[in-house]
């Protein structure tokens, strides 16, 4: 007889779990505005503390370890849903997070150029740098969620682990997003458009409001026990 009891218990630890790790993922939204000095084409040629850049940097890092971490959690629970999917979404957020870490080490290159007084020297490679991580930013940041919250919101919805309706903004942001990171690539609309923001909305509502409700309601009992009949 299985121990119902303990597969609640267990259930609603890891929904609490990646529910917060989820909602970590969202404290690099200050980067934004930390990173906009070291972007800049006259930063290596400037003087003053580097810890702006380095906090962001930090704020990056920390979000790329959640983001692995959000499908590592929910993989011995996605699973029972559909192991290729589960397993799929747990290399996709690696390699989303490995984008992030090389995004990083770009934009600390400047930092470094800079405290070693390279100087005007270095102008061309700093800019280069600065582009580049607006380049592999796309491809983190906006190709491989989409790719991540498409396959979520697909095992979520299909479980009926959260509200279908919750799933379903996944289904739905994951598309929006990467129409709008394709019409970027080809330069049909900016990077930092308002059309750009717009595609990004769904994904972050879809994230943020999964984040909210794993940790305050958890999975959905029935669809719990579900899953471990199919054992």
């Amino acid at each position: 007889m299985k121990d119902t009891h303990g597969v609640m218990i267990r259930s609603r630890k890891i929904s609490l779990v990646a529910g917060l790790f989820y909602l970590l993922t969202f404290v690099s939204i200050p980067t934004l505005v930390l990173y906009g000095p070291v972007k800049s084409a006259q930063y290596i040629l400037s003087t003053g503390p580097d810890t702006r850049t380095i906090i962001a940097a930090l704020l990056e890092i920390v979000v790329a370890l959640a983001g692995i971490s959000t499908a590592v959690v929910l993989y011995p629970v996605l699973k029972k849903q559909n192991e290729i999917l589960a397993l799929g979404l747990v290399a996709a957020r690696i390699l989303e997070s490995g984008t992030i870490f090389v995004g990083v080490t770009f934009l600390l290159s400047i930092v470094s150029l800079r405290q070693a007084g390279a100087g005007i020297d270095a102008l061309v490679v700093s800019r280069m740098l600065a582009m580049m991580y607006d380049r592999i930013f796309l491809l983190g940041q906006s190709f491989m969620p989409a790719i991540c919250d498409l396959l979520l919101g697909f095992m979520l919805y299909k479980s009926r682990l959260v509200p279908r309706g919750l799933a379903a903004i996944g289904i739905v942001g994951g598309p929006v997003l990467l129409v709008g990171y394709l019409a970027v690539m080809f330069g049909v609309i900016a990077r930092l458009s308002t059309l750009a923001g717009v595609s990004a909305i769904p994904v972050a509502l879809f994230e943020f409001s999964l984040g909210l409700w794993l940790v305050i309601r958890g999975f959905n009992a029935k669809a719990v026990a579900t899953l471990e009949s199919k054992k």
